[in-house]
C-alpha cells in the first residue's frame, strides 16, 4: 500500500514537472502544442468544476430538507397512533359497558331506613 502511494506521488510530481517544462518550451519557441485539444480539456474542466459546485450546494441542502421531512413523518405517525388510540379507547368503553353488571344502571330510591333518615336530616326535613 505504501509502495503504491509512493509510486502515485512521484508519478504526479514528474507529470507536474513535465507540464512546467512544456510551458517553458512553448514560451521559448513561441508555439502552442495541441491547442484545440487543450481548449476542449479546459472547457470540460470548467464544466466539471461547475457541476461539482452545484453538487456541493445540493448536498448542503440535504440535511435541512431531511430534517423537515423527518419531522413531518414523525408528526403524521404520531397523529395516526393518536387516532388509533382514540378508537381503541371508545371500543374499550363499549366492551366494559357490555360486560358490566351495571350495563343498564338506573338509580332508584334506597331501601335502607338509616340512609333515608340521613338524607332527610341533610335536606333539613328532620324533626
Amino acid at each position: 500500500m505504501l509502495f503504491a502511494a509512493a509510486v502515485v506521488f512521484f508519478l504526479s510530481v514528474a507529470l507536474i514537472a513535465g507540464l512546467f517544462w512544456l510551458k517553458y518550451w512553448e514560451v521559448r519557441y513561441e508555439r502552442v502544442l495541441w491547442g484545440q485539444w487543450r481548449d476542449r480539456a479546459d472547457s470540460r474542466a470548467v464544466g466539471l468544476k461547475t457541476r461539482l459546485q452545484h453538487t456541493v450546494w445540493n448536498l448542503s441542502h440535504i440535511a435541512p430538507v431531511a430534517g423537515h421531512l423527518s419531522r413531518f413523518l414523525v408528526h403524521e405517525v404520531a397523529m395516526l397512533f393518536a387516532a388509533i388510540a382514540r378508537v381503541a379507547e371508545t371500543q374499550a368503553h363499549r366492551l366494559a359497558d357490555l360486560v358490566s353488571h351495571k350495563h343498564r344502571f338506573e338509580r332508584r330510591e334506597t331501601q335502607s331506613d338509616f340512609l333515608k333518615q340521613v338524607a332527610e336530616r341533610k335536606n333539613g326535613n328532620a324533626n
